[in-house]
This record gives structure tokens, C-alpha cells and sequence, in this order.
């Protein structure tokens, strides 16, 4: 029988690592900003380049997740279109922050005004959250439905962080519903969410980007590709408050948080500036082709870590 070589071998010989030849991809948290996720997938679909896994945090667990049980983009996208465009989103029951009088334009400034306002104020006051936990089981149950994390065509896993201990984990099997919800459960708009007995918020916190979770996960010929929807200090508009001043520290915090975790990842993509409030889901097809048209600019990137 004749030996066959694998087109490795030489680089073995040499002590190098196996050439990258699949790839995991990692979607990061970040609101409305997240649907930029949905052009990149796009992007890569048209290539036939499908990940052999998906990594998601916060909004990129939800539109991983979509993406995963049904890898159609046309689809999905539809999906979220709709979604956006339902009364269901307009019940979700986020403040509605745009109408807040003040002058300190941050998502921290207009939460504030719009709290002082309405019974939000008593909600902040007394509670730890604005929002119930059960308004993410119904937009994870719309958009995905009920099934399990194993049951997705792609496979699936998202990050999370518990609740008070502050650790980051990362759920791959199991009921799909809770553990979406809990990776998109942005702490004091939303109650924690309850998974096996313990309770969990946004896996964005302490992994807003996941790529090292992608990392642990990937075999050597596997590259790690993140995209980085997150947000990021904007000096147009300089903080002129205590309460600006705290956003923006949050924005330079979560930055360079988003830098660390990247040095797991062999290409990052970066498709949105990340000035945009992350609860703003108003400019959906803009978002889409700002991912779209920057994934299509690091294609050849990708092609050549793959050897295509």
C-alpha cells in the first residue's frame, strides 16, 4: 500500500504548527451595533466559507444562535427584520431613551433623564434591574425557538457570567432559551437569568469579545476569526458630565478589554466605528452592509490563512 503524506508533513518536520485550514468564528456583544454580524455571515456565505463553530456573546449569542440552527442567511436575516419591525420589539420594554430631555447625550446621560421621568426611577431606586429576565425568553423563543444548544446544524456555544461570582462560562449544551438569554442580560437594564440553578448576565461583562473562549476550543488547523461589534469612545463628543464621564470610562474599559481578548484571534474584523448607543437597532440595513462590504475587504486575508 503506498504511504500518503499529508500536506503538513514538512511544516511537523520543520516543529511548525499545521497549516489553518478551517476556521471558529467569534461574534462579540454589542446591541444594535451586533447586526453588522448578519453582513459578515453574508459575506462569508457567498464565499462558502462556513465556520466549524460559532462563539457568541450578548447579541452575537443571538444571531450566532440563528445563524447555527439555520444557516441561511436570507433567512435569518428576514427573521430579524421582522422582528424589529414587530410590535413584540416595541413591548420589550427598554426606556424609551431618544425622548429623554438632556443635554448629556450619552446612553448613561439619556437613562438618567428618562428615568427621572417615569416610574424607572423606582424601578433603579429599589431594584437591580429595569427590565424582567423573562422579556429575553421571549425574544430568544421567537428567534430561535425552543430547542437545544446541541441541536444547532453549526456548533454553538455562548458565554455568560455568573451572578454575584463574576466568572465567565461558557455554555454548550442545554436548553437554548435560558442560556442566550443569559449571555444577552446587560447588567441593570435586565434581571440576571436563572440556568441549572444559578443565575448569570451578560456574558459581554468580562468577554465582550470571545475570542480566547474561540481559542480554547480550536484544534491547531483551526484559525479563530472575531468580529469586534463593540463600542469605543467617540472624541467628537467629549463627556460634559459626571454621568458622561462614567459611559466614557466604560467605553475606554471595554475597548481595550476587546484589544486583549483580539491577541486570540488570527484576523479580527472591525465593521462598525462603535460610536452608535448599543440599544439603537434603527439603522438595520446600514449595519448589515457595513459588515457585509468589511468582511468582503479581508476575504482575501482569510483565503490566504486557509490556503484557498
Amino acid at each position: 500500500m503506498p504511504l500518503t503524506l499529508g500536506l503538513d508533513l514538512p511544516r511537523r518536520l520543520l516543529g511548525l504548527p499545521p497549516r489553518k485550514r478551517r476556521f471558529i468564528l467569534a461574534l462579540g456583544g454589542g446591541g444594535g451595533r451586533g447586526l453588522a454580524h448578519l453582513g459578515v455571515l453574508q459575506a462569508l456565505e457567498e464565499h462558502d466559507l462556513r465556520p466549524d463553530a460559532i462563539v457568541g456573546t450578548s447579541i452575537g449569542a443571538l444571531f450566532g444562535a440563528m445563524y447555527a440552527l439555520e444557516p441561511d442567511i436570507e433567512r435569518v436575516k428576514e427573521k430579524v427584520e421582522a422582528f424589529l419591525n414587530s410590535e413584540a420589539f416595541d413591548q420589550l420594554g427598554l426606556p424609551m431613551l431618544s425622548e429623554a430631555e438632556t443635554t448629556d447625550q450619552t446612553w448613561l446621560g439619556r437613562l438618567t433623564a428618562a428615568a427621572r421621568q417615569s416610574v424607572l426611577y423606582a424601578r433603579a431606586a429599589r431594584g437591580i434591574a429595569l427590565v424582567e429576565a423573562h422579556k429575553l425568553f421571549q425574544v430568544v423563543a421567537a428567534l430561535c425557538g425552543d430547542v437545544r444548544l446541541e441541536d444547532a446544524d453549526i456548533p454553538l456555544h455562548v458565554t455568560a457570567v455568573s451572578f454575584p461570582h463574576g466568572e465567565v462560562e461558557l455554555f454548550s449544551r442545554g436548553d437554548m432559551i435560558p442560556a442566550v438569554a443569559a449571555s444577552m442580560a446587560i447588567p441593570g437594564v435586565f434581571e440576571p437569568v436563572e440556568v441549572d440553578g444559578r443565575q448569570y448576565v451578560d456574558g459581554g461583562v468580562a468577554s465582550e469579545l470571545p475570542a480566547r473562549e474561540a481559542r480554547n476550543l480550536a484544534r491547531p488547523d483551526q484559525a479563530v476569526i472575531a468580529v469586534d461589534v463593540g463600542a469605543r469612545p467617540d472624541p467628537a463628543h467629549p463627556p460634559r458630565s459626571v454621568i458622561g464621564m462614567l459611559d466614557w470610562a466604560m467605553r475606554v474599559k471595554s475597548f481595550y478589554l476587546r484589544q486583549y481578548k483580539s491577541d486570540f484571534a488570527d484576523l479580527v474584523v472591525c465593521p462598525v466605528p462603535g460610536f452608535r448607543q448599543w440599544n439603537d437597532f434603527s439603522h438595520p440595513d446600514q449595519e448589515m452592509e457595513r459588515g457585509h462590504q468589511c468582511m468582503r475587504e479581508h476575504l482575501p486575508a482569510l483565503h490566504r490563512m486557509l490556503g484557498r
